[in-house]
C-alpha cells in the first residue's frame, strides 16, 4: 500500500489519477459518511469516472451546499461507474466503526461493474482488494473521483438518515443526519436511544449510564 502525502491544491483534479495509469488503467476513487455519526450507518462509494466525460463542479462534498450535492448525485450516477457498500449499525458495533469504513469500501469497490486496477481510497488506511491501492489523506479535496465519492457516500447516507427521521423525528435526522448536535443530544436525553444508535460510542454510553442510574 501506498501513501500520498497532502499538499496544498486550488480544488480536485485528475493528477492522482492520472499518475495511477488513467485513462489506461481503471481508477476508482473511493470515500466514506458517517463514521462520526451517533446514529444510523455508515456509507461508502467507489466511483470510476469518464475523464472525458465527467459532471463538472466536483468538490468535497463537504463544500458544496446540499442541492449542488443533489444535482451532481445525480449526473455521477447517469456518467460513471459507482459502487455503494453500507456498514449497519450492528457492524459498527461488532467490528468497530474502523473495521466496518474498511468492510463497507471492499463492498463498495466489488460493486463496480467493471474491476479497477487501482483504488484511491481517501483517508490513511485501505481495505483489503484484488487491485493496487493508494491512501490519500484529503482525498475528496485532491481527487476528482474520491470527490465524486463523496458526494454519492454523503447524499446516499444523508437520505438513509431523513427517511428513518419520518419514524423517530424527536431526533432532528432529516437536518443532522444523525451527528451530536444539541437538539440529538437532548431528544436522547428526553425519549433515549432508539435501535439505530451506537451504543459502543461514548456520548451514547453515557446517556445509556445516565438513564440506568435514575
Amino acid at each position: 500500500m501506498k501513501k500520498a502525502a497532502p499538499a496544498l491544491f486550488d480544488g480536485p483534479d485528475f493528477s492522482l489519477e492520472k499518475r495511477a495509469g488513467m485513462p489506461r488503467a481503471r481508477v476508482a476513487g473511493v470515500d466514506e459518511a458517517g463514521r462520526g455519526a451517533w446514529a444510523g450507518p455508515l456509507v461508502a462509494a467507489a466511483v470510476v469516472l469518464d475523464p472525458d466525460t465527467f459532471p463538472h463542479g466536483l468538490d468535497d462534498s463537504k463544500k458544496l451546499s446540499p442541492r449542488k450535492r443533489d444535482v451532481l448525485f445525480d449526473q455521477i450516477m447517469a456518467q460513471a461507474d459507482v459502487g455503494i457498500g453500507i456498514g449497519s449499525v450492528e457492524e459498527i458495533e461488532v467490528r468497530n466503526v474502523l473495521n466496518a469504513t474498511l468492510d463497507a469500501m471492499r463492498v463498495a469497490v466489488h460493486a463496480l461493474a467493471t474491476p479497477v486496477d487501482v483504488a484511491l481510497i481517501d483517508g490513511n488506511r485501505c481495505p483489503l482488494l484484488p487491485c493496487t491501492t493508494e491512501a490519500v489523506i484529503g482525498g475528496d479535496a485532491r481527487s476528482l473521483s474520491i470527490a465524486a465519492a463523496s458526494i454519492i457516500a454523503k447524499v446516499t447516507r444523508d437520505r438513509i438518515m431523513q427517511s428513518l427521521a419520518q419514524d423517530f423525528p424527536e431526533y432532528g435526522w432529516d437536518a443532522n443526519v444523525g451527528y451530536g448536535v444539541p437538539v440529538h443530544k437532548s431528544a436522547l436525553e428526553q425519549y433515549g436511544v432508539t435501535p439505530h444508535h451506537r451504543r459502543s460510542y461514548k456520548p451514547i454510553r453515557n446517556i445509556l449510564g445516565l438513564v440506568a442510574r435514575k
